[in-house]
């Protein structure tokens, strides 16, 4: 039986031929009309990774679950359906539920998704159509959940209609709350302490990350980070859902701490929580620590999953426009660890001068034994285990390598 019968949804409708109205657009290998569902062509680099995402899960499939047959993808917030139609067409997806909570854009979707095959549309809204989901015991490999502000509240259902080993790819645009700009709301929203943090975007990435591990963890399962990213006005995580937690997997939620005084930041697992090593602040009576949390303190990317998504079949076609593979291959630099990072400005204000050469300041760090590399999440920052006051001391040298690290070491605390 469909399960729209079940629920006896008089708006669930099978697809239609309606006739598209005006604003034809071509993405990747798709064409649809926009007519009033919302699109924004800049989100396109997120529609390219969700395509080949499902690219990778879908090749996955075969081995991992031989006795279901094709991906079932999910789109929660599907506005004129420009993800449900290309989770179709390009990375061939059996069944695509395509559905948004306005009723006047019912006729949109099926208009859009008439030609594909498995795919039906639906206006709920996203808790009921979860709920359903539930009640049913019905999963999915993909839900894609890109929602309007905050969707910490649709977390729990949605980890429900996961099958194990599938993908949540969230976005939330609530950006104020988890960048420490309203911090009442981001306690409210994600239960979590915002503050105000040189690498924000990472920041709200690792809150959000945070809301979906604990609320795995309450089910008894485990979430694994494929990847994270951002472009300052939404922030996307894309998580996959075990059968259990991973071993020391509550190792990867703690707090984040960054003296705005000195410019040091700290990490502590809520596990092994203690207090707060001394900062670089001369004066530590006064200095104070900015402390965020709990947060998701793991990576931000898994690398082999990111290598399969690079060798999917979109990544040399259509699929995978030019921003999206840029995109891309800066996630692949950058797996999120440490969960200390740096704007080159706030090297270049706490040494006086010019930001250091990002490349040369990675490389001395390593040749030293510390990790380093370029934030794949923000641009011109620097991640790092380097000692706060040694990474100064390097970043002085890189500069000015007329003068050795050691001897610039009393004029960093400006």
């Amino acid at each position: 039986m469909d399960p729209a019968s079940q629920e006896g949804a008089p708006q669930d409708n099978p697809l239609g031929d309606n006739s598209p109205g005006e604003g034809t657009i071509q993405e990747g290998s798709v064409r649809l009309e926009t007519g009033s569902g919302f699109f924004r062509p800049e989100s396109r680099p997120s529609r390219d990774l969700g395509v080949l995402l499902a690219q990778h899960l879908a090749a996955q499939r075969p081995h991992d679950r031989p006795e279901v047959t094709g991906l079932r993808v999910l789109d929660l917030m599907a506005g004129c359906g420009i993800r449900s139609l290309r989770y179709g067409v390009e990375a061939g997806a059996a069944e695509v539920w395509a559905n948004d909570a306005d009723p006047d854009r019912l006729a949109l979707l099926q208009a859009n998704l008439a030609g594909l095959g498995g795919g039906r549309c639906t206006t709920r809204t996203a808790q009921k159509l979860l709920a359903g989901c539930l009640l049913r015991e019905q999963r999915f490999d993909l839900i894609d959940l890109d929602a309007f502000g905050c969707p910490s509240a649709l977390v729990p259902l949605a980890l429900e209609a996961l099958a194990f080993d599938g993908v949540l790819y969230l976005a939330s645009t609530d950006g104020r709350s988890p960048t420490g700009h309203d911090r009442p709301a981001a306690i409210r929203s994600l239960g979590a302490a915002a503050r105000a943090h040189p690498a924000s975007w990472e920041l709200a990435l690792r809150l959000q990350l945070g809301v979906q591990a604990r609320a795995a963890w309450v089910l008894g399962r485990g979430i694994e980070p494929v990847f994270s990213f951002s472009e300052g006005r939404t922030f996307r995580t894309a998580v996959r859902l075990r059968r259990k937690p991973g071993p020391q997997a509550e190792r990867q939620l703690g707090l984040l701490a960054h003296c705005h005084g000195c410019g040091d930041q700290q990490v502590q697992s809520l596990l092994q929580l203690r207090q707060w090593r001394p900062c670089l602040c001369p004066d530590q009576a006064n200095a104070t620590l900015s402390i965020s949390g709990p947060l998701w303190i793991g990576p931000l990317q898994d690398p082999a999953s990111l290598e399969a998504m690079a060798s999917a079949p979109g990544a040399s076609s259509a699929s995978l426009s030019p921003a999206g593979a840029r995109l891309l291959a800066q996630l692949r630099r950058d797996d999120g660890l440490p969960a200390r990072c740096w704007p080159l400005a706030e090297l270049a204000k706490r040494l006086g001068g010019g930001p250091p050469p990002l490349g040369a300041l990675v490389e001395a760090l390593r040749l030293q034994g510390w990790s380093a590399q370029a934030s794949g999440v923000m641009a011109a920052q620097l991640r790092s285990d380097a000692p706060w006051e040694r990474l100064l001391q390097v970043a002085a040298h890189v500069t000015r390598p007329g003068q050795t690290p050691e001897a610039q070491g009393g004029a960093l605390n400006r």
